[in-house]
């Protein structure tokens, strides 16, 4: 803004020294006018200048001081999420007790695992919230087990990969694709078998979900995501899926602190911080 203003001033005066006319003065005149409001705008605070627009509003409407406000509104019986994290790495676990202390029940989870008995979804199978999970590692969790085996839960398995790109396409409104894992098993069993270069494959559908919880290490106001390490593993994918995506993070930065090159999931896909 400055070098612009710069320019305009030294062109009205060469204008001057060599007696150009009044019309093109006047033009020169406004325009160095507009410059120097422009200039004084951008010396004010950044919430200053932010008051009143859409950016203020978005960040306000974003921000939650804690999981179960966050949650608010949001729940209801049946109903489908997705939950970021793998094993006990990058869960949502604030969320989740949240979810748990509201009573929420016959929910369907799609999440690489279930967590532990007494830590992760863990928690959610003990009180008998959960009726189906959509899953590829069901281990380490005997309350998993028994309710399994007891066929007081549903379980759908999905090898890891097939269950990330299922989020993945449903966050990027693929309905479906074709992949050759799991053919010849039980993953296969009454799915479309279709050949490709004399190769079967079959197909899986894209998961939409009604809600997605996930797990960041950095947010800034506006929702964009930065996660740490293994933790970023299936948080981006599930962020992506859910009609509202609600993120659990460790710190929320002032906008513009965030290097863009660096934001692993846009603030566009998350709802609530």
């Amino acid at each position: 803004t400055q070098n612009k203003l710069a320019a305009l001033q030294a062109s009205l005066a060469m204008l001057r020294q060599h007696g150009g006319d009044a019309d093109m003065e006047a033009a020169l005149q406004s325009r160095i006018a507009h410059a120097e409001k422009e200039a004084a705008s951008k010396e004010k605070p950044l919430a200053e200048r932010l008051a009143g627009t859409r950016e203020y509003i978005v960040r306000a409407e974003k921000r939650r001081e804690a999981a179960q406000e966050a949650l608010d509104g949001l729940l209801f019986d049946g109903m489908f999420i997705a939950a970021g994290g793998f094993g006990l790495c990058g869960i949502p676990e604030l969320l989740l007790q949240s979810i748990k202390e509201t009573g929420t029940k016959d929910l369907v989870f799609a999440s690489n695992n279930a967590g532990v008995d007494d830590f992760g979804l863990g928690i959610l199978l003990q009180t008998k919230q959960v009726k189906k999970m959509i899953s590829s590692y069901v281990g380490e969790n005997d309350t998993f087990m028994s309710q399994y085996l007891g066929g007081e839960l549903e379980l759908e398995f999905n090898p890891q990969g097939t269950l990330a790109e299922r989020m993945r396409a449903g966050g990027a409104g693929i309905p479906g694709f074709y992949t050759k894992t799991g053919v010849g098993t039980v993953i296969a069993e009454g799915k479309e078998h279709k050949e490709f270069d004399g190769e079967t494959y079959i197909l899986e559908t894209g998961l939409k979900t009604d809600l997605a919880i996930i797990k960041a290490w950095k947010s800034d106001e506006t929702g964009n995501l930065i996660y740490r390490k293994t933790s970023r593993n299936f948080n981006p994918a599930a962020a992506t899926c859910g009609k509202i995506c609600v993120a659990e993070v460790e710190e929320i930065v002032p906008s513009g602190e965030l290097n863009p090159d660096l934001i692993h999931t846009p603030g566009i896909y998350v709802h609530r911080i």
